[in-house]
This record gives structure tokens, C-alpha cells and sequence, in this order.
């Protein structure tokens, strides 16, 4: 058997943690770190793999399988998502424990970084089933996971009914409630309110921050967004809001485009129901992908990782792209556009408004008091505007770095002193 070598025009397959190790060997190279440290943040602490036997409706047993990946715990308990999705590897779940550890760090909040999924695809179970598999699941992990020790929250092909059931879950088993072990939760059992529209909130706030930033008006701005799913949908409307001109728009099947600019709360998101994005009645349809390529001033992925590639990075004409996904881009397209002199906003600064409200509500559930939704956005702008003076301030420090770079100096910075204050043991 052969096998034929990358090409210059494509890009070589890079893992979730080949890219988080890239990206944290690039910031290094430019502030005064303990190696060791470095080399302790390239490796996760721990990655938990379990199996999760359930019962069919078809009276079936099927075993699934879980992995929680817990990558640094210097700052405070693992936090991050937790994925069902029939592509979950234990690689992916390192990988995005390691941008947690980062984006918690840029935001700086007392959480380490944590990932988890199970290998499933609950479009095709029942909610029963998804309920079992969520049950037992949290029965598997309960000696990993907890308020003070690693606290999950939903992620692709979870939400707020999944986080229910597996705090009631751990609760019922630890014998008293413990509405901290997750985040993202129904405010009636202790969730947060805007806490599932926060990564979109925050996402719409930095990429507003750098438009002016830029020397640019928002009311003159044209913005295309690739996913209008929660993410993309909450971003475009209060771009809107801000009176940024939102002309595409995109949900898997297609993408939409109005030179005049959207109504985005006409358009019905992907969330909302399937399909609407690509199928609403617009002057111009395209390509998904079509739209990373428009002629705007700046361009949101808010989808999926890897769409910005070697593939297409010569093509996009947007004046700036702020990421909405996690990983929209590839190493090598990151490389591109420094080249050309796109400013790229990365997301583990952009839509870290969802770990951030993860994080008030946590703080909700330990002291028992709830916030006002007026409360919770006031705060999470507040704390988004310092994080994004933060790694403005390393940007602007630094002559040669990316704004990518900026952000990892920032977080890595703060994750250095942590363990050099800690030390090692024994």
C-alpha cells in the first residue's frame, strides 16, 4: 500500500492537539517561560476513558464509549464541554481541554481546562435514550467529575436538558444536591440565565472591539457569518443591534446574501429550526463555504473547525475574522493570513463568553443566589473588555506576534505563574 504526501496547496491532517501544541510553542517563543512548564502543557493530566452500557428501547444493549481528558488544574477545577457526536476521539477531547485551559486563562477565571464526549449520535436515539446514556454516563465519570473538581458543561449535541440530567444524576448518587457539578443547566435548577446565548454575546463584543480598533464604523461594517446556530445567530443579531450591516448568512445546507444586509431577527436560525437559514428568501444563494471567500469587511466562522484552510486561505477577502467556532482554522492558514496581514481574533478570546457565564453561574450555585439576565450581560461585557485589553496590550507590545500569539502569551503567562507559584511535587 502507497501513500501520496501532502501537497504544497493542501494541508497536512493536524489533530485538535497538534494545533494546541503548535499554537503553544509559537507563544512561548516569544516571553520568558520555564521550559518544563512548556513541556508540562503540551500533555494533559489525565484522559479518562469509560464504557457505557445502555438499554435500548429495542430492549438492545449497546455499550458506548465516554473519555473526559483533564489537561491543567494550576488555576482551579477542570471545566469544559461535553460532546455526543459519533466523531469524538480521546485526541479531540485533549485538544480542547488545552484551548479551555487557555481561554479560561485569557479570561482570567480560577478554571483549568477539561473536555469530554461520548462516541454517539443523539439525532438517531430517543430522548429516553439520550436520557439512560446521560444517566449512566455521569455514574461513570462521578469519581472524576465534581464541583470543585472538574465541572462539565454542554457542548455539540448536548444542552441544557442533557446538564439536568446528569446533575440530578450525580446528585442523587452523592445524596444531596450538587447544582455546581454543571454548568449550563435550566435556571430553574440553578443554571444561569444568558448562559446558552453567551459565546454568540461575546463573540458580537470583540468582533465589535475590533472594528474599531481597525479605525472602522460598525453602521458602515459589512459582516457574513458561516453557521447560524447558536453561536452565529446570537452574534449576528446583536451585531445588528450594534448596527453592524450583517449580508450573509449560513447553516449546513447553504448560504444566503443580501447586499442591503438582513433583518437577522427575520431570519429563523439553525437552533430554532433546521434548514431556514438556507431556505429563506433571499436575493443570492451560495455555497457554505462560498461565503468565508465574500468581499466583506469581516468574516465570522461560527461553525466548524478546519474551514479555514490551506485550501482557501489565499481567497478570503475580508478585512478581518474573528472566530466564532472552536478551531476554525488550520495551522497553516493561520500562517497565510499573518502573511497577508489579516488580522485573525482567536476564539479563545472571542467566544469565551460561554465559559465565562459558566463561570457565574457556578458561582450562582455555590452561594446560592441568583443573577438577573441584566446582571449577567453587564458582567460578561465587563469582563470581556478587559480580556480584550489584555491581549490588546500584548499585541500592541509585541511587533511580530498575531493575535492569536497575543492571546496565548496572555494565558500562558498566567497558567506560568500559577505552577511556578505551586512548584512541582513531590
Amino acid at each position: 500500500m502507497t501513500t501520496t504526501a501532502p501537497t504544497e496547496s493542501e494541508d497536512p491532517p493536524e489533530t485538535a492537539a497538534e494545533t494546541a501544541r503548535h499554537q503553544l510553542d509559537r507563544a512561548a517563543s516569544h516571553i520568558d517561560v520555564d521550559p518544563g512548564i512548556v513541556e508540562r502543557l503540551k500533555h494533559p493530566k489525565s484522559v479518562h476513558q469509560v464504557s457505557v452500557p445502555i438499554e435500548m428501547d429495542s430492549g438492545e444493549t449497546r455499550i458506548f464509549t465516554g473519555y473526559r481528558a483533564h489537561h491543567d488544574s494550576a488555576r482551579g477545577p477542570f471545566k469544559g464541554g461535553l460532546r455526543y457526536h459519533p466523531d469524538v476521539t480521546a485526541e479531540e477531547c485533549v485538544g480542547l481541554s488545552m484551548w479551555m485551559t487557555w481561554k479560561c486563562a485569557v479570561m482570567d477565571i480560577p478554571f483549568g481546562g477539561g473536555k469530554g464526549g461520548v462516541v454517539a449520535n443523539p439525532k438517531t436515539l430517543s430522548e429516553r435514550e439520550n436520557e439512560r446514556l446521560t444517566r449512566r454516563l455521569a455514574e461513570e465519570l462521578r469519581d472524576v467529575v465534581g464541583p470543585m473538581r472538574d465541572i462539565p458543561a454542554p457542548d455539540m449535541g448536548t444542552n441544557a436538558q442533557t446538564m439536568a440530567w446528569f446533575m440530578d444524576s450525580y446528585s442523587m448518587q452523592e445524596g444531596e444536591s450538587h447544582p455546581g457539578v454543571v454548568t449550563g443547566k435550566p435556571p430553574v435548577i440553578g443554571g444561569s440565565y444568558g448562559r446558552e446565548e453567551a459565546p454568540g454575546r461575546s463573540v458580537a463584543v470583540i468582533a465589535r472591539e475590533a472594528i474599531d480598533h481597525y479605525g472602522h464604523d460598525i453602521e458602515e461594517a459589512t459582516v457574513a457569518i458561516q453557521g447560524f446556530g447558536s453561536v452565529g445567530a446570537n452574534a449576528a443579531r446583536l451585531l445588528d443591534e450594534f448596527g453592524a450591516n450583517v449580508v450573509a448568512l449560513a447553516d449546513v445546507n447553504g448560504a444566503i446574501r443580501d447586499p442591503d444586509g438582513f433583518d437577522t431577527h427575520d431570519v429563523i436560525s439553525h437552533e430554532e429550526q433546521p434548514g431556514m437559514v438556507s431556505g429563506y428568501d433571499a436575493p443570492e444563494s451560495l455555497a457554505n463555504d462560498e461565503l468565508l471567500e465574500l468581499d466583506v469587511d469581516v468574516v465570522i466562522p461560527a461553525a466548524l473547525g478546519n474551514v479555514l484552510t490551506v485550501d482557501n486561505a489565499d481567497d478570503v477577502q475580508a478585512d478581518l475574522i474573528v472566530e466564532g467556532a472552536n478551531g476554525p482554522t488550520t495551522t497553516r492558514a493561520d500562517e497565510i493570513f499573518a502573511e497577508r496581514g489579516i488580522p485573525l481574533i482567536p476564539d479563545i478570546l472571542a467566544n469565551a463568553g460561554g465559559v465565562t457565564v459558566s463561570y457565574f453561574e457556578w458561582l450562582q450555585d455555590i452561594n446560592r443566589r441568583a443573577w438577573t439576565l441584566e446582571e449577567v450581560n453587564e458582567e460578561l461585557e465587563s469582563e470581556m473588555l478587559t480580556a480584550w485589553n489584555d491581549v490588546r496590550g500584548a499585541y500592541t507590545a509585541h511587533d511580530d506576534v498575531t493575535w492569536r500569539e497575543a492571546a496565548y502569551i496572555v494565558g500562558l503567562r498566567r497558567v506560568a505563574a500559577a505552577h511556578e507559584v505551586r512548584g512541582l511535587w513531590p
